[in-house]
């Protein structure tokens, strides 16, 4: 079993239904939702577009997929996040956009925002206590050989290479998206997407998601909302 902290809105808030719908399942619920074509993607391209993030639910990493640590109880870790979460105000990203990272569409901050850096680096270091250390495997499955030599170390230290300075921000909306299909997507996204994007983004909660076990979809264990001060 791994956990992870994740941000996603609430599970009633329209951006995650929308993204629910697009990407063919609630992470909340856990159910399945039948994915339709879209302008120049047939049914079975979408399907197979969002394969990837589907799995994982719609979200934005924060602190990746871990295993507990020899000592440590979900008891403890659910604990600790409820501590957290009460510990900390909730905030708006100034503006979001679809964005290309790689091959790859996504939501992502318009600009670099500060305090979200600074959040996300906070949930890194309050639940590294809790990670068990990596396994050789998972280490070679980021391919440390293609990582920059900060990534690399982030790897090391942290259980994965894009924390800290390397922190990018991003709600992902598909899998690899060929060059040749990429400005259909774009403009499909975008259509989708555009009652949320070039708009303030708020940073509300914090979501602890769950996989059963290796390979098995995410699902969202707990979500609490930011109540600090």
């Amino acid at each position: 079993m791994r956990y992870a902290l994740y941000f996603t809105p609430p599970a009633d808030d329209p951006l995650t239904l929308g993204a629910a719908a697009w990407l063919g399942r609630d992470a909340f619920s856990g159910d399945t939702i039948s994915i339709e074509a879209a302008d120049a993607f047939p049914t079975e391209t979408m399907v197979s577009l969002t394969e990837d993030p589907r799995r994982y639910g719609f979200h934005a990493t924060i602190k990746a997929p871990f295993e507990l640590a020899e000592g440590q109880s979900e008891d403890a870790l659910v604990e600790r996040y409820w501590a957290f979460c009460a510990s900390r105000a909730a905030f708006d990203i100034p503006s979001i956009v679809v964005g290309q990272l790689g091959p790859f569409f996504a939501l992502i901050p318009a600009e670099t925002h500060p305090p979200l850096q600074d959040f996300a680096a906070a949930v890194v270091e309050a639940f590294e206590p809790f990670r068990a250390p990596l396994s050789d495997a998972d280490i070679a499955r980021r391919k440390p050989e293609r990582l920059g030599e900060a990534q690399r170390a982030h790897l090391l230290r942290w259980g994965y290479p894009y924390v800290m300075e390397e922190f990018r921000f991003h709600m992902t909306l598909t899998g690899p998206v060929e060059p040749t299909q990429a400005e259909p997507m774009r403009q499909l996204a975008a259509a989708r997407f555009a009652a949320f994007t070039d708009k303030p983004l708020r940073i509300s909660g914090l979501a602890l998601f769950v996989e059963r076990e290796r390979g098995a979809p995410f699902t969202v264990h707990a979500w609490q909302p930011l109540t600090g001060a």
